[in-house]
Order: structure tokens, then sequence, then C-alpha cells
């Protein structure tokens, strides 16, 4: 009985314990909701338009961590490539739904290519994945910008010159998307309660759910949980851990791709040099604040993330206002959660990884004593 109600007692320890950066963001909103002044349809309305716009980005990391990948930093190569996709269609004038799935066509080439690549590299580097793909998003930064620099307009067509720099090749700093501008979030809407609802955008990221969910159950998503699990094990079982790995990493690339792609067109505006930079480092931190960590994630974690994660993103600068009367500490404090949930996340893995093994290694030595 004794034994039982410690179990009980440390169940509440270890709920907090992995559910700790959750908890600090709802109270972190619950804090700033009332400061912020905000009126509870607007912040429902803001929250959907986030969860619309970056919840295929979000959901693209899940297959890697299935792996054992942990999380694919590399996933702004896909947002590279479905940016490359836009630039593409703006040049060539197709808009609206044909000019978004003709972006997808042109971006999937270029993801498989760069996820092989990334997923061969990251083959070599077992053990270092999340800082070797971080890396790999830097070195892959510098090379497209590059080929969008000096590549196009010289040794890549363009004919539009609203696209062009004055001096005749490179992509202007901001690209107009006016063509495809919320096109998919327009397509079928629902209003309720005066808050709008994208449910053309709702219905393509519940069919990524399903796909997920699937996927998960099919052979390839088996090998994958296995390696993910043990690769010695998966090995031995016949299971090609290395090829296994970057399909992983090639699936991720693509659906960032896709991601990256319905972001913009619900923005409206493609920022040439920068929109992919950030891309990575938010969706990680969203899907960790949802409660996922570098060995488990799921598709709770994606939307629970979203809406923590960005309710604190439209929340801190009106209450950084209304608080001391300065709504840039909002944003400061905005970009400071970013780069520390990701660092608080890691730290607390490491230290729940090690008292699972501490909690084994107890279970274990009281089987053996009970056994005895």
């Amino acid at each position: 009985m004794s034994a039982l109600k410690i179990t009980k007692g440390e169940s509440i320890k270890r709920f907090v314990a992995n559910n700790l950066v959750p908890l600090l963001f709802l109270l972190i909103c619950i804090f700033g909701i009332p400061l912020s002044g905000y009126s509870a349809n607007y912040l429902i309305s803001e929250v959907i338009v986030r969860i619309s716009r970056n919840a295929f980005l979000i959901i693209s990391l899940l297959i890697p961590i299935m792996a054992g990948m942990g999380l694919n930093f590399g996933m702004t190569l896909g947002a590279m490539a479905g940016q490359i996709g836009l630039i593409y269609i703006s040049d060539w004038g197709v808009v609206g739904i044909p000019g978004m799935v003709l972006a997808a066509i042109i971006s999937t080439p270029i993801s498989i290519l760069l996820g092989w690549w990334c997923g061969k590299i990251l083959n070599m580097a077992k053990g270092r994945e999340m800082v070797t793909s971080y890396i790999i998003g830097f070195f892959m930064n510098g090379i497209y910008q590059l080929v969008v620099l000096y590549g196009m307009g010289s040794l890549i067509p363009v004919r539009s010159p609203s696209l062009v720099l004055p001096r005749g090749y490179g992509i202007r700093n901001t690209v107009n998307l006016a063509g495809i501008r919320k096109s998919l979030d327009s397509l079928l809407t629902i209003k309720l309660f005066g808050i709008t609802f994208p449910i053309a955008t709702v219905a393509i990221i519940a069919l990524l759910c399903f796909f997920i969910l699937w996927f998960k159950k099919t052979k390839l998503g088996q090998d994958m949980r296995a390696v993910g699990q043990d690769m010695e094990v998966a090995r031995a079982a016949g299971i090609q851990v290395e090829r296994t790995r970057i399909v992983s990493i090639i699936i991720s690339t693509v659906l960032a791709g896709y991601g990256m792609i319905i972001y913009l067109q619900n923005i409206g505006t493609l920022n040439t040099y920068n929109s992919h930079s950030q891309i990575g480092m938010f969706s990680v931190a969203a899907l960790l604040v949802g409660g996922a960590s570098v060995a488990k994630a799921n598709i709770r974690n994606v939307f629970l993330g979203v809406i923590l994660f960005h309710l604190m993103f439209i929340i801190s600068p009106m209450a950084g206002k209304n608080l001391i009367g300065q709504a840039q500490l909002g944003e400061y404090f905005r970009v400071f959660v970013s780069y520390g949930v990701i660092t608080v996340s890691l730290v607390l893995y490491e230290i729940r990884k090690k008292r699972e093994q501490g909690y084994e290694g107890a279970r274990l030595a009281a089987e053996q004593k009970e056994s005895k």
C-alpha cells in the first residue's frame, strides 16, 4: 500500500515535470490576456489565423521525431524550395489555387533533392542530428541567397521587371503575392459569431493529420518507429536504417515546402531573403510549447503549441505596453521566449530522461527484491 501511495504522489510530480513548458505558457497567457485588453472574439479570431497559417509547417516536424532524428531544423530547406516555387509563379503570372498548386509542384523536386542531401549528412552525424540540421540550414541559406541574389535574372531567366532588382539581376527584397493572397483561406469560409473560419485551409491541415496517423500504421511508419527506438535492434531486424532515416527527412522537407506556400499565401508578401530564416526556430518552439520532446511528439502537441505559443505572441506587445508603457518590451520578450523555450525544453528532456532511467532502475531493483 505504501508503494502505491508513493506511486500516486510521484505521478503528480511526473505530470508537472513532463508538462512544465505548456503549464508555464498557460500561466503566461492567463496573466497576459487581461493586461492586453483584447476581446475574446479578437483573440479567438487571431488564434484561428495562426493555426491555419502555421500548423502545416509544424506537423512537418513529426516524422523525423518518429524516426529518432530529433527536431528537424533543416525544415528551412523545404521552406526555401517553397519560396522558389512562389517566385516562379509570380514571374509567370499564375494566380489563385492553380498558382499554389504549381508552386507546390516546382518545390517538390527541389525539396526531395535537398532532403536527400540533408538526410545523407545527418546519417554521418548520428546522435548530433539537431545541431547538424541547424548548421545545414545556415549553409543552404547562403546557397539560396547566392542563387536568388545573383543567379536569377542573369543565369536563370526571370521575365517580370517588377521582380528583378534595378541592376538587371537578382530578386527584389519583397515579392508581392497578391495573385495568391488568401487564395486557399478564402476558398471556403464560414462566419460564426463574427469569427471567420477558413474551412478549406483547415481541411488541408486535417488531411495532413489523417495522413500522419495513417502513415504511422504503414510498414515504413513502423520501420521509422523501430529505428527511433533502437537503431541496432532495427538493423538486426532487417530494416534499412540509413535509408529509412533519409526518407523521413525527405518527407519532412517536402511537407515543409508545402507548409511554407500555405504560410505565405496567408500573409500575401514574400520577404525573399528573410521569410524562411526563422520558420524552423518558431515551428520547433511551438511544438515544444505544446509538450513535445526531442524523442516524442504527436498531433495534440502541434495544436496545443500553436495556440499557446502564438497566443503569447498576440498578447505580449499590448500587455507590455499596458504594463510598463512600452510595446517594444513585448517584441523583445517574444524573441527571448522563442530561443529560451527550446533551451529549457532540451534541458528538461535530459533531466526527464535521467529521471525515467532512475525510475526504471528502482522498479527493476524492487522486482528483484520481491522475487527473492
